[in-house]
């Protein structure tokens, strides 16, 4: 343990060394993405197809070892683009994404995984199909204010205890992923990944709210009134049947750590605050020009985090089973992606002149312009068996990436984007963070949650048909 905190200590400091001896390059210059052929993305797919197959075809391995293989992705992905393109333009494209993306990523995540983690909701209710409705709703709005990950991490264990002593209770953890964990993060910034992926590269706070509330409520009604269908009949199933004692006592229900609920809308006033506050004042990095309000709001929800952790009573965050595990495996594996994708990036910019132009004609009509049902299914499809974020980050680039543009002429675009990189990262345990945790946990509590290929069943029957009926409406 020892040699692995010099072993950080000393490549820390080797990266501030090599940036400080590095030239200060006259102009950003950037990767030749017309002239790069496909070969370049497959560091960036090697990380995506370990983070699908690793917990689920070697999980120790994977467990163990998680982080030296994104780092492996990483390194095949940086120094060959070091050798072709020189150091210089190498250290500029990754500082670029590494300062102005992934560090203000990692941070949201982290305060909201800490400070959500402090809000405890004890006691114990009867899952009776009004009840599990009545949770899944207060999940689906939670998500978009603390995140599908905090609201999953707040309400899993509430509802399996809730119905711990019905014989079937696997249906209401699958419906819980299905509307907490990913569709109910829809609307802001905070809620899923790559909104706030979006956010970062400029699309405004409450766009998607704006455009996206009446598909997140057309979508979530349509899966909530399929859940009550099968809840009151699976319900009246278990009335004939023998009675199962309810291994948890009844108890008033109450919510501690409260303490964190002004903390977590300190966080929103921060993103906030970076979004209306423009100084006009930035630090440059070798090239690359980072913004004192985004600084500023970083700095608040670290010290916002740091106040949860010193005023939340530790046997909260114990009841809540509360580690860091989850979230040092969030950062490692999205430092490697954020890298990776770096030639992805460059290649798509390119456009119809770049390795990539047979995925922008699957999305483009034949007058040029572009395909809103293509956009959806197709970041639908990818960020059903890859990382959401990275996937609506692919097609963001690939629609033009202007943020101003996205949200004004083609604001249609932008709206399959994302609801599809939402939406969809439901349809498989992998598609999003917290599906493989609220699985891991409810199996941990006795749930007998269906297989990867038993859930893809389950969404097969009711997301599919749910978002091709969004998509004939809205795309």
């Amino acid at each position: 343990m020892h040699f692995s905190n010099v072993t950080r200590a000393a490549f820390i400091v080797g990266c501030a060394v090599i940036l400080a001896l590095s030239p200060e390059p006259a102009f950003a210059a950037e990767l030749p993405g017309e002239s790069m052929s496909l070969l370049w993305g497959l560091p960036f797919a090697g990380i995506l197809l370990c983070i699908a197959t690793g917990p689920l075809l070697y999980h120790h391995f994977w467990e163990h070892h998680y982080g030296k293989i994104a780092l492996g992705w990483a390194l095949l992905a940086t120094l060959p683009m070091a050798v072709a393109f020189g150091f210089s333009t190498t250290l500029t494209a990754v500082l670029h994404t590494v300062l102005l993306e992934y560090v203000s990523f990692i941070i949201l995540l982290f305060g909201l995984f800490t400070i959500s983690g402090g809000i405890l909701v004890a006691g114990n209710i009867h899952g009776t199909p009004l009840m599990n409705a009545l949770i899944l709703v207060i999940g689906a709005v939670l998500a978009s204010v603390v995140g599908t990950t905090g609201a999953s991490m707040i309400l899993i264990r509430p509802i399996i205890r809730a119905n711990d002593n019905r014989p079937f209770n696997a249906h209401v953890v699958v419906f819980f992923i299905f509307l907490v964990s990913n569709i109910g993060g829809s609307l802001t910034p905070l809620g899923d990944p790559p909104l706030f992926v979006g956010f970062l590269r400029g699309v405004d706070f409450f766009w998607t709210t704006q455009h996206l509330w009446f598909d997140t409520l057309f979508v979530a009604a349509l899966v909530l009134i399929i859940f009550v269908a099968i809840d009151v009949v699976l319900h009246r199933r278990e009335e004939g049947a023998p009675k199962i004692k309810d291994p948890t006592p009844d108890s008033k229900v109450r919510i501690r750590g409260i303490v964190n609920i002004p903390l977590l809308l300190g966080v929103i006033g921060a993103i906030l605050m970076s979004a209306a506050w423009k100084p006009g004042v930035e630090f440059t990095i070798h090239g690359v020009h980072v913004e004192l309000q985004n600084i500023v709001r970083d700095v608040i929800i670290l010290a916002l985090a740091g106040v949860s952790l010193l005023v939340t009573r530790k046997v909260y965050r114990d009841a809540n089973g509360f580690t860091w595990g989850p979230i040092a495996e969030v950062a490692k594996l999205f430092a490697a992606i954020f890298i990776c994708i770096i030639p992805v990036i460059a290649i798509l910019k390119a456009g119809m002149d770049g390795a990539m132009a047979p995925l922008v004609e699957l999305v483009t009509r034949s007058d040029g312009s572009h395909n809103d049902l293509a956009y959806f299914w197709m970041t639908g499809i990818l960020s059903s068996f890859l990382d959401n974020a990275p996937t609506y980050l692919v097609f963001f680039e690939l629609a033009g990436g202007d943020p101003q543009q996205l949200m004004t002429t083609f604001a249609g675009t932008l709206a399959a984007i994302s609801a599809g990189a939402v939406f969809m990262g439901a349809n498989t345990y992998i598609g999003n963070a917290p599906n493989f945790m609220v699985y891991a946990i409810a199996r941990e509590r006795g749930v007998r949650m269906p297989s990867f290929f038993g859930y893809m069943i389950w969404s097969g029957a009711v997301l599919i048909p749910t978002f091709f009926l969004a998509g004939l409406v809205f795309m």
